[in-house]
């Protein structure tokens, strides 16, 4: 029954028929993943052989260090050496570089158990932060790949770690990220509940605050604006979406912290993205026609905001400017393409568009027509 209801649902949003908060309710009622009801196969599947080695092994370091299993001869490295391992692995992640960023992350983790492990007691609070951060790091991969159970895994070890480390900051952001899985696995309503109780835990006076913890604060207000926005709360979203702005604009700058960036850029691109997934195109439009310079935001942030872009477009049913600014994106950033599901949603929504781009466009992101103006991914034969 829920593999027809899912193919009915589909259909559905072939025939444009659901709005995204639609659709990711639905896919919390059947307890299935969002890729699935995007007409999409489970990236996982779709995974390279380096992939599927690179998540083997993340995997092996999550479990074995959770489990106070270190292999024989490690050396524990300095807290230098793991604070430039941190600082690498999110640079890779936010230049959509998930593979690598995870490759890193594996004998990463092994690194910060060996160094917890060597701390003496009472002198072990820094360690449990560094291992936190590379918890979170695997957690934010294996989310972001479809690994799922990892995610959950890794955010919950990166959690705990947090606690021990007694650091109120690291632990808004790991229920950030938890958050963020929800999102992910379409538990909408947990993941509004999260992402509003660690936006307001760390909430800082806006006249002593530090351009860190504006950084940190801004992009949880901001991540709170998307899942209201997912939820069709146009309200609340528009709530968030104030906050984000006002941070932003107390900041001035764009600003990288704690694994994030933020600023008054990431906010207005941002805002793009929850005014397309509330339906708001015309309110899209104007916001994008206001936003002419991004070049301060990492890879992953200017490309996520070009898909937001082209579905706003494509919405306003402007085929050939969704298709260009979707062919150009995927061109530019293939290893971060693959790993997306909205390319394939954007295309599945231009209707009359011309023949020969719509056809290279379709190649890149692996889709066949199914017919007159529809188009589903290869892949959703064995999504199901």
């Amino acid at each position: 029954m829920t593999g027809l209801s899912i193919v009915t649902i589909q259909k559905a949003e072939q025939d444009k028929m659901l709005s995204l908060p639609t659709l990711l309710a639905v896919a919390d009622a059947l307890s299935v993943d969002t890729s699935v009801i995007l007409g999409q196969q489970a990236p996982r599947r779709a995974l390279a052989q380096g992939d599927r080695n690179m998540l083997r092994e993340l995997s092996r370091a999550v479990h074995d260090t959770a489990a106070g299993i270190i292999p024989d001869g490690t050396e524990p490295a300095t807290f230098e050496e793991l604070e430039a391992t941190t600082a690498r692995c999110w640079d890779l992640y936010w230049a959509g570089r998930y593979s690598e960023a995870g490759a890193i992350a594996a004998p990463f983790i092994t690194a910060a158990a060996a160094r917890l492990h060597d701390q003496a007691d009472g002198e072990q609070a820094a360690a449990w932060g560094v291992l936190s951060d590379a918890y979170r790091i695997a957690g934010y991969v294996a989310n972001l790949i479809g690994a799922r159970d990892l995610a959950y895994a890794a955010i919950g070890h990166s959690q705990t770690a947090a606690q021990r480390a007694a650091d109120d900051l690291r632990g808004a952001l790991v229920r950030s990220g938890r958050a963020w899985v929800y999102l992910r696995d379409a538990r909408l309503r947990e993941a509004l509940e999260l992402a509003e109780r660690s936006a307001s835990e760390i909430e800082p006076r806006f006249s002593r605050a530090t351009p860190e913890e504006l950084t940190a604060y801004g992009s949880h207000v901001n991540f709170a604006a998307v899942v209201a926005s997912r939820m069709g709360d146009k309200d609340l979203a528009a709530d968030f979406l104030s906050q984000s702005h006002a941070t932003g604009a107390r900041m001035g700058q764009e600003v990288r912290a704690h694994g994030t960036l933020f600023g008054p850029v990431s906010a207005a691109t941002q805002a793009v993205g929850i005014k397309v997934a509330l339906g708001q195109t015309g309110k899209a439009l104007t916001l994008i026609d206001s936003i002419h310079d991004v070049s301060t935001l990492t890879e992953a942030a200017r490309n996520r905001y070009a898909m937001d872009k082209a579905m706003a477009h494509a919405d306003a049913k402007q085929w050939d400017m969704a298709l260009d600014t979707l062919e150009t994106t995927l061109r530019h950033s293939p290893d971060w393409a693959r790993h997306q599901t909205l390319p394939g949603v954007i295309v599945q929504k231009v209707g009359k568009a011309s023949t020969a781009q719509l056809r290279r466009v379709s190649e890149l992101i692996g889709v066949s027509a199914t017919g007159a103006g529809g188009f589903m991914p290869a892949t959703a034969k064995t999504a199901l």
